[in-house]
């Protein structure tokens, strides 16, 4: 039988990675969870309960997800359901203000897409969409760095604690084992998560 995994008890442990810089939607979400100790219902059920994205730009989100966290061996953000779970969060866990950097991103990558690749960013190979990315990252584009960390921690939050990202990239283990310091480094396949 199958432990049942829910996301909230990862995201109340996934948290600590990005420190002090946390975006705020996953702070306020994995706060609540904290407060609640699990009476909250499950952060991804449900549909948002409003519009985030237009179109476009849910169609562009979602191909960067996919480039932040591609299909390799394991299923990438797309399979794990990362688009569903951004808006979620933007939907029901951000105030107004904290989309702003998120939706002008998104904007300001559309631009540059079709300013250079002549195409919509969705629709750009993976090495284009990459270097819009990176440009985003480095501040190339204006809304850029205000974009990427916020971005980037919404996709790897939405991995990390969707059953995918548990059960197949990580190596589930309900209560973990004894700690042997002498364990050969070589035989390390997965991270843990429990």
């Amino acid at each position: 039988m199958t432990p049942h995994i829910d996301r909230r008890h990862a995201l109340a442990g996934i948290t600590a990675m990005f420190g002090s810089a946390l975006f705020a939607p996953i702070a306020r979400a994995a706060g609540a969870v904290e407060q609640a100790r699990g009476t909250i219902p499950v952060i991804s059920d449900g549909p948002p309960s409003v519009a985030v994205f237009t179109p476009l730009q849910r169609a562009t989100m979602t191909a960067l997800a996919e480039r932040v966290l591609p299909t390799t061996d394991t299923p990438g953000a797309i399979a794990a359901g990362v688009p569903a779970f951004i808006e979620k969060m933007l939907a029901d866990w951000s105030l107004p203000a904290d989309r702003v950097p998120i939706i002008a991103g998104l904007n300001a990558i559309e631009a540059r897409s079709q300013s250079v690749n002549k195409l919509a960013a969705a629709k750009a190979s993976p090495a284009q969409q990459d270097t819009l990315l990176t440009e985003a990252m480095e501040g190339v584009l204006p809304e850029g760095r205000a974009f990427f960390e916020p971005f980037r921690q919404l996709v790897i939050t939405g991995y990390y604690t969707s059953e995918i990202g548990i059960t197949q990239e990580r190596e589930y283990l309900p209560v973990p084992g004894e700690y042997d310091g002498a364990y050969p480094y070589s035989e390390v396949n997965k991270v843990y998560s429990a």
